[in-house]
């Protein structure tokens, strides 16, 4: 790193927490029946996109409600409010937790969440509890990429002499994240989950990609190079 932040900002869901694998299991779990995943996450994209009135991950009880029927799924209200209720037990990616224990051994660790800190406070268990402080979409009132949940949690940070140039933002979706950090002048580094498998699964697709300070496809690469910058210091 060519500036050692105080810092790291994540993204929690899509970046720490495979929502992806998440959603499919709930689905397999209460339907008992088996999704074709791709297919579900490019109807569930096209859900987000086009709005909503409900915070996440209640917004998912309306987007169970119009995909059941395109896929076979019980059209119950007690199966779509379980899928809600599911998002608090969704699974982390294989390397989020050992990344993120290495990675607060060198930086306050601050989690930027559109989740509802309901749901949130499970996630949070299920990453070993690494986080400094939290910003939730009850705290901020909006979500990203919002530019008010930027400076809210700005406002958060300073409070403990953290300034914007202090903080490397950490997150996988180009739309709520990447793009509007960097033009709110952050040092923003992309966690390419889905390199490799093409598309953009379930999180919202862009235009055009932002170009970020720093590019990897797992979390276990920015705790390499930060372990490495570290011991660069101690060295110096």
């Amino acid at each position: 790193m060519t500036r050692f932040p105080k810092a790291l900002t994540f993204d929690v869901v899509g970046t720490l927490i495979d929502f992806e694998t998440g959603m499919i299991r709930a689905l397999q779990t209460l339907c008992d029946k088996e999704i074709d995943r791709e297919a579900f996450l490019s109807a569930y994209r096209g859900m987000r996109a086009r709005g909503k009135t409900l915070p996440f991950p209640e917004d998912l009880k309306p987007i169970y409600q119009t995909l059941a029927t395109q896929f076979g799924l019980p059209e119950d209200e007690a199966y779509a409010d379980a899928f809600v209720l599911a998002a608090k037990d969704w699974p982390a990616f294989p390397d989020s937790v050992e990344a993120l224990e290495r990675l607060g051994q060198h930086f306050a660790l601050v989690a930027m969440t559109n989740t509802q800190r309901w749901a949130f406070s499970g996630m949070e268990k299920t990453l070993g509890l690494p986080f400094h402080d939290s910003i939730t979409a009850d705290d901020a009132l909006c979500e990203k990429p919002d530019t008010a949940f930027f400076g809210f949690a700005r406002g958060r940070l300073s409070r403990d002499g953290i300034l914007k140039d202090d903080i490397l933002h950490v997150a996988q979706s180009q739309y709520h994240d990447i793009g509007i950090a960097r033009k709110l002048g952050y040092t923003v580094c992309w966690i390419e989950r889905r390199k490799g498998a093409g598309g953009f699964g379930g999180t919202i697709a862009v235009e055009n990609l932002t170009t970020p300070d720093y590019h990897f496809s797992t979390l276990k690469e920015l705790a390499d190079l930060a372990d490495q910058d570290a011991l660069l210091m101690l060295r110096s």
